[in-house]
Parts: C-alpha cells; sequence; structure tokens
C-alpha cells in the first residue's frame, strides 16, 4: 500500500511541475512577471481595503442611514395622511352632525311661526268678531235711539197735525193716550 500511495504522490508532484511551468510559460509567454503580478495583487488588496474603510464603508453606512430616514419619512407621511384622513372623516361627520341640527333648528322655525301665525289669525279672528259684535252693538244702539227718535218726533208730527186738525189744544192726558196709540200702530205695521 505504501507502494501505491508513493506512486499517487509522484504522479502529483509530476502533475504539478508541469502545470507549473506550464502556467509560468504562459503567463511569461503573455508577459506578466509572476513576482511582479502577485506585488501588484498586493498593492490592489492594500488599496481595496483602505478604500473600503475610510469610503465604501462610510459611504454604506451613510447610504444606509438616509435609507432609513427615507423609509422613516415615507412611514411618517403615510401615518400623517391616515391622521389627516380620520380628521376629514370626523370633520365631514361633524358637519353632518351641524346640518341634521341645523335642519331639525329650521324644522322647529317652521312649526313655531305657523303656531304662531296660526294663533296670530285666531287672535286677528276674535278681534276682528270684537269689532264687528261692537259694531253690531253700537247700530243697534244708534238704531234703537234713532227709532225713539223718530217715533217722539212722528208722536210730535201726530200731536201737531191734530192740533191743527181739532184747532184746540189736548190735554196732557189724552195727548199721551194719542201718542200711544199712534206708537203702537206703528210699531204694529213695522212688524
Amino acid at each position: 500500500m505504501i507502494f501505491i500511495e508513493n506512486v499517487f504522490a509522484s504522479e502529483a508532484e509530476i502533475s504539478q511541475e508541469a502545470t507549473s511551468s506550464a502556467g509560468e510559460g504562459i503567463l511569461s509567454s503573455l508577459g506578466v512577471n509572476a513576482p511582479l503580478f502577485a506585488f501588484q495583487l498586493l498593492n490592489f488588496a492594500i488599496v481595496f481595503v483602505i478604500l473600503w474603510f475610510l469610503i465604501l464603508k462610510p459611504l454604506s453606512k451613510k447610504l444606509t442611514e438616509r435609507q432609513k430616514m427615507i423609509d422613516d419619512s415615507i412611514e411618517n407621511s403615510k401615518k400623517i395622511d391616515e391622521i389627516l384622513k380620520q380628521g376629514e372623516k370626523k370633520y365631514q361627520d361633524r358637519i353632518d352632525v351641524a346640518k341634521a341640527e341645523a335642519n331639525a333648528i329650521l324644522e322647529r322655525a317652521k312649526i313655531e311661526s305657523d303656531f304662531i301665525a296660526e294663533e296670530a289669525k285666531n287672535k286677528t279672528k276674535g278681534d276682528m268678531e270684537v269689532l264687528v259684535a261692537q259694531a253690531k252693538a253700537r247700530i243697534s244702539s244708534e238704531k234703537d235711539n234713532m227709532i225713539a227718535g223718530l217715533k217722539n218726533e212722528t208722536a210730535g208730527l201726530v200731536v201737531t197735525a191734530l192740533q191743527q186738525i181739532l184747532g184746540e189744544k189736548i190735554d196732557a192726558n189724552k195727548d199721551k193716550k194719542i201718542i200711544s196709540d199712534a206708537l203702537s200702530k206703528l210699531d204694529y205695521e213695522k212688524k
């Protein structure tokens, strides 16, 4: 077994030497110097590390902070929009309540104005009825006064006419009797 291991080890060494000599051959045929390439690779790694720690890492950190700030701003604007929508909804609800209250107040005012108008109408009607009753009473009183005055004048005319017809003065008793008879006849004729 040792022999097999040695054979495999020697074959690996041979293939490694062939690869490295072929690799050096390919690199040298391209004009690349292996030690110089290694130093340039080392310089690139050092510059990359310096750039990483001095520029790229702080820049990446700032970009991350800025992205977080932008995300927070977007989230805050969404919250503000939601609060604004809730405020608008509350405002609209208050307006709706105020409109309902205003409509109720207007309805009550209309009912009250109708009631007041009806009361005023009834009062005016009552006042008119009182005025009509007073006017009728006054007219009746004036009518009675006129009738009484007319009766007195008629009685006076009857007495005067009788005196001229009879040619003599009638005494007070006869005068009263004639007047009452004449008035009775007038009352009878009116009816």
